[in-house]
């Protein structure tokens, strides 16, 4: 696969925003592996994510939550690289990719599901930053104001692109290691080494599909818009290794210490692991930095999701309207309601990911024509009927307890794409783009 170069002149778009959010990114911008490997890190290093693994992590022995973690990260990793690699060769924002799939008008579905979603994980992680330092130092009272403050201190290094989240990342990413290490420690001392760990029993129920579709739930919005920056790589290989790396080790990561957390303590809420572990102090400066490095990831998600949805060739103002809601959902209680978030997340936006895979995959052959080339349909409904296809395989699938709900939902929609485009095409109706 080769890069493509970004046009210079297409409504100077490529001159009002330096991250190019309505062109594609070109060559002389691209960044090299460790910078790209450093953001995806510190974007998936999310201390909600140690939550999410700590709730799973409860409810099985520690035998069975490895499975499932093992067979959750391929299904993120795999799906998410793939992404990432198709991003790094087209220069495009998946929003941005969405057009070729699913028409002007249907690209609009994606930046609301995208970068609706990602608003409602801003406001998930400013309400986690309140709780816990609202639980450090004991001004629950203020917990308001604490997310108000988080939310605005994590959209600054995200108004700058991508190169204030490189740098905020490169501080991070260490630390949270450090953070993962002490407390996989602290709750092996807990109960008596790996052999005492292995023998700890559930304290809570979970079916296996639920749990798979948590563990995929929890980036399944966010990896799905990986493109937003492996574009910015300058080899597909490359990108496709970061989202690797990222997605099933970094990901992977987050969950386990979480889970181990849990197990040790009896305990499925991973902030009252943190304060039964007396890790306040260190425990909450590492977090807040962790928080910062995923919030400023989402910020910029659907800021770009912004800029494609109204055609305004810059990003900025769309992070700070996201901020502002994401903040409102944060002091109105999003964090309660997590679980049946990341459910929801599992469920309906693998399926996008799905359906652009499929169409760049059997549609367009890993060759889409230059941006500025193209006339696109308003809606193309092949795509349209292929995504939603992957949604009613995934959320029946969900119901009825067959396979798995998010992996149901990518291989349904990415396999009926090319079924749909021959059934339309036989019925005299092809859904073709105009290429210039």
């Amino acid at each position: 696969m080769s890069v493509h170069a970004a046009p210079q002149a297409a409504g100077n778009a490529v001159h009002v925003d330096p991250d190019y959010p309505l062109a594609q990114v070109p060559a002389s911008a691209r960044r090299n592996f460790w910078s790209l490997t450093v953001v995806l890190l510190g974007f998936t290093f999310f201390t909600p994510t140690m939550l999410a693994g700590a709730q799973v992590g409860a409810a099985f022995t520690f035998g069975e939550f490895l499975s499932v973690l093992v067979v959750g990260s391929l299904i993120l990793g795999g799906y998410v690289g793939a992404l990432s690699a198709v991003g790094a060769h087209t220069g495009l924002t998946t929003v941005l990719m969405s057009r070729y799939t699913l028409g002007t008008a249907g690209a609009k579905w994606a930046d609301l599901l995208l970068g609706g979603t990602q608003v409602g994980w801003y406001g998930v992680t400013a309400a986690t930053f309140g709780e816990l330092v609202a639980q450090a130092f004991g001004l629950q009272q203020y917990t308001w104001l604490l997310m108000i403050l988080g939310g605005v201190l994590m959209g600054i290094t995200a108004y700058y692109g991508y190169r204030g989240m490189e740098i905020l990342s490169y501080v991070s990413v260490p630390m949270l290691f450090i953070l993962a290490f002490w407390v996989t420690a602290r709750s092996l001392d807990e109960v008596g080494g790996w052999a005492g760990m292995f023998a700890q029993r559930p304290v809570e129920t979970m079916t296996w599909a639920t749990a798979i579709t948590i563990i995929v739930g929890t980036f399944a919005s966010g990896g799905t818009q990986t493109p937003n920056w492996s574009r910015f790589s300058k080899s597909w290989q490359q990108a496709l290794l970061a989202g690797l790396i990222a997605f099933f080790l970094g990901n992977g990561v987050m969950l386990f210490f979480g889970a181990v957390g849990a197990i040790a303590f009896q305990e499925a809420d991973f902030v009252n692991v943190l304060m039964k572990m007396g890790l306040v102090f260190w425990g909450l400066v590492f977090m807040v930095l962790n928080l910062w490095t995923t919030n400023d990831n989402t910020a910029y998600a659907f800021g770009v999701a912004g800029a494609e949805f109204f055609n305004v060739p810059t990003k900025k103002p769309f992070i700070i309207g996201g901020i502002v809601i994401g903040i409102i959902l944060a002091i109105t209680g999003i964090y309660n309601a997590l679980i049946a978030w990341l459910s929801f997340l599992g469920t309906f936006i693998p399926p996008l990911g799905g359906v652009i895979l499929g169409d760049y995959l059997f549609y367009w052959r890993g060759k889409l024509p230059p941006l500025e080339s193209m006339r696109f349909r308003t809606v193309r409904w092949s795509a349209v009927v292929a995504y939603l296809l992957g949604t009613a395989a995934a959320y029946f699938g969900g119901l009825a307890g067959i396979g798995i709900p998010p992996l149901n939902g990518i291989i349904v929609a990415g396999l009926a794409l090319p079924v749909c485009e021959a059934i339309f095409r036989a019925l005299g109706a092809e859904q073709k783009h105009e290429v210039a």
